[in-house]
């Protein structure tokens, strides 16, 4: 199985959306992939329209050990592990044990090594326990960033955070960056695309996502973007990046 974290320490930067949409693209062409929620907000669980009850979420897993299999709710052609906002007290409870910024790594080991299908983790923008686990179970890395200059420093935080991370864990996390909210008639846009090019080179995604009002409004109904508006720029953009991934093999099963 190939496990992908969706993360940026900067909030408002399209991870949830990026998340939902990768997961239904994946969907729609067949690779029957399972969407971990790990944000207390639960808005990728909102935006698929699935049970948020506590004895059913994530934090379960974290607090009272139960399989991640139990917690698997079922959509057309992908799988979700939902949140509940309980997952918030999963930081404080852990304290600062070590040991239990793998335990989603055990978990997916234990639950789903024989999984081949793809699996997509919507992370929390804080760098805490939830985001730890989330990364360190993760094969690859995709780092939202929207075409503003803040978010710029978000995804320099980002790559300092993996190598160090690659030192102490001795493990390399390979990753993407996409942009996001691009505006083509904004010349901010190109800059920061361009300047993304020079500074990380192939490991900026060649599909941007622009401003599209479908992909805002599309969780309200609890929908993907696909199913909310199969014509829209956003069905068109998420579906032409994950295209893009699988076909540059960042969906590809890691080796054993």
């Amino acid at each position: 199985m190939a496990t992908i974290a969706v993360f940026n320490q900067k909030g408002g930067v399209g991870k949830t959306t990026t998340t939902l949409n990768i997961a239904a693209a994946l969907a729609m062409l067949e690779k029957n992939p399972l969407a971990i929620d790990l944000d207390p907000q639960a808005h990728l669980t909102q935006s698929l329209g699935v049970d948020q009850s506590i004895s059913n979420g994530i934090s379960s897993f974290f607090r009272d050990e139960r399989s991640l299999l139990d917690l698997v709710q079922y959509r057309p052609g992908l799988r979700v592990i939902p949140a509940h906002s309980d997952l918030s007290k999963i930081d404080a409870l852990s304290g600062k044990k070590g040991s239990v910024a793998s335990r989603l790594k055990e978990g997916l080991g234990e639950n789903l090594a024989k999984d081949s299908s793809p699996i997509v983790i919507d992370c929390c923008p804080l760098l805490g326990i939830l985001s730890l686990n989330a990364i360190i179970s993760a094969d690859r890395v995709l780092i939202p960033v929207s075409a503003d200059f803040l978010s710029m420093q978000g995804v320099q935080k980002v790559v300092a955070l993996l190598e160090i991370l690659r030192v102490r864990y001795g493990k390399e996390f390979e990753f993407r960056i996409l942009l996001t909210r691009f505006n083509a008639r904004r010349k901010l846009s190109h800059s920061i695309y361009d300047t993304l090019r020079e500074r990380y080179g192939e490991k900026v995604c060649d599909t941007r996502i622009m401003e599209n009002v479908s992909l805002a409004e599309s969780p309200a109904y609890g929908k993907d973007v696909f199913s909310h508006a199969p014509n829209s720029q956003g069905a068109r953009d998420y579906y032409a990046l994950t295209q893009e991934l699988v076909d540059t093999g960042f969906f590809k099963n890691s080796p054993a």
